[in-house]
């Protein structure tokens, strides 16, 4: 989850939540890409949870880097809980059960940020061996339960911890024992990204389904291909979900802050100090009338803040994010970038795309959504298989990193990194099934070799 922001300025109407989000228009010379993963990391020793203190914990680890890295520490109440390159833009956090996330810099190629990927994977490893620490490339913790999992000291999580079993039953699971890697790109105009948006919310199963990986938990398959992506169905309704409203005649800027104003609240954070004001009104915060802090009045980094905690399968903040995917190994979360990148940084990719899905209805968007947690590339949509789906999307794709021609030192452009989501496409089995397969077989329905196995 991104660092919370701190910026006092009050907000003096409305229309500056607009202007907040346009002012995150960019010119397409200037686009960027970042990539965030998140990882679940483990004591290589017995495969048990890694807690926040102790000498091989958490905080050990994020010391150990902040030593090899010198980034910044990110602090909250004397804890450090994450890691900033002031110079990159990167950062490290952690997740609420200690799921280790890069945040990556804002960079101009894939080649770069598999660049990127690998130092930082580099550098976890080293630490992380030091430790007796590893980190699965799988989309959920296939063994602990959730009380078995630890828990970071950061008070946004507590306060989201007591709240999301009262919005749905599978919050606590989506926080503590999931795992994604997403992409987050830039747009020109209100036009450009609503038709970004539109585009990569009717494709966002199909990467889920392309990039299921995981299916284990508490020590068994659990009848899911990506049980991440079936959790977040029934996280919090109010905040979640595919954004039909986004294909709806006139949206754009305004619409979506009416979307995201309501959705209820999480908390103000004043200073150093978080103030649990789960389910309030936004609106009343806007007109200085939260009940729980009346004297309070909305600040920019209150409206950065409310938006960073909407969690749709594509959320636009000053970027777009897409959040439809697990994670997995370094091949697999490199081709996440690739694929979106692709589709939506080159004018003929990204009409094309728009022409692949502009006839699907709502229902049907919906019911892939459904579909795709179990099925993975054997739902459907209009007609057709999402393993067909994909194929056309993976080619368009490729297209658009083709056209956007930036080699490496070898001379290779951006569609080699595609090569894994090829053979995927090709077989029609995920990560997910080749998993199952290994479980069932050479695995003897254990889930303990994917401590080995399914590392990074």
């Amino acid at each position: 989850m991104a660092r919370d922001v701190s910026d006092a300025t009050p907000i003096g109407a409305r229309s500056e939540l607009i202007e907040w989000i346009a002012a995150g228009e960019k010119p397409r010379e200037t686009w960027r890409l970042g990539t965030e993963h998140e990882k679940v990391p483990f004591h290589t020793a017995d495969a048990s949870p890694v807690p926040y203190e102790g000498p091989s914990g958490i905080r050990a680890l994020l010391d150990g880097m902040q030593r090899e890295s010198g980034w910044e520490p990110i602090m909250e109440n004397s804890h450090p809980i994450g890691l900033a390159d002031e110079k990159g833009g990167g950062a490290i956090s952690l997740e609420p059960g200690g799921q280790y996330e890069l945040s990556g810099a804002p960079l101009r190629t894939i080649h770069e940020t598999a660049r990127e990927l690998d130092e930082h994977l580099a550098l976890a490893k080293r630490v992380g061996d030091d430790l007796g620490i590893g980190f699965l490339t799988l989309g959920m913790s296939p063994l602990w339960t959730r009380a078995e999992t630890p828990v970071m000291p950061k008070s946004r999580y507590r306060i989201m911890t007591d709240y999301m079993p009262k919005v749905g039953t599978r919050g606590l699971d989506m926080m503590y024992r999931t795992s994604t890697v997403q992409v987050n790109l830039d747009f020109e105009s209100e036009a450009d990204m609503v038709k970004k948006m539109r585009v990569s919310l009717a494709l966002q199963p199909i990467a889920t389904a392309l990039f299921a990986n995981s299916p284990f938990t508490d020590g068994k398959p659990n009848g899911f291909l990506s049980m991440r992506s079936e959790i977040w169905l029934d996280t919090d309704r109010n905040r979640t979900g595919m954004m039909a409203s986004a294909f709806d005649e006139g949206f754009g800027y305004e619409a979506y802050v009416e979307w995201a104003l309501n959705v209820p609240m999480y908390f103000v954070k004043r200073d150093a100090t978080y103030h649990d004001v789960a389910g309030a009104s936004f609106r009343d915060l806007l007109a200085g009338k939260l009940p729980q802090l009346p004297s309070e009045r909305a600040t920019h980094s209150d409206w950065a803040n409310h938006v960073s905690t909407l969690f749709p399968e594509v959320r636009l903040k000053r970027y777009l994010e897409m959040r439809g995917a697990d994670v997995g190994p370094p091949a697999h979360t490199v081709a996440l970038s690739a694929f979106w990148v692709g589709l939506l940084y080159d004018r003929a990719a990204l009409d094309a795309a728009w022409e692949l899905v502009k006839n699907w209805t709502a229902e049907e968007r919906e019911q892939l959504r459904r579909d795709v947690p179990k099925l993975a590339l054997g739902a459907t949509i209009a007609g057709r298989s999402a393993r067909d789906v994909a194929r056309d999307a993976l080619a368009l794709a490729k297209l658009g990193l083709k056209n956007r021609a930036f080699r490496d030192e070898a001379g290779h452009d951006e569609t080699r990194h595609l090569t894994y989501l090829d053979e995927i496409v090709d077989s029609g089995r995920t990560m997910a099934e080749r998993l199952l397969e290994r479980f069932h077989g050479e695995w003897k329905g254990s889930v303990l070799p994917a401590f080995r196995e399914c590392v990074f």
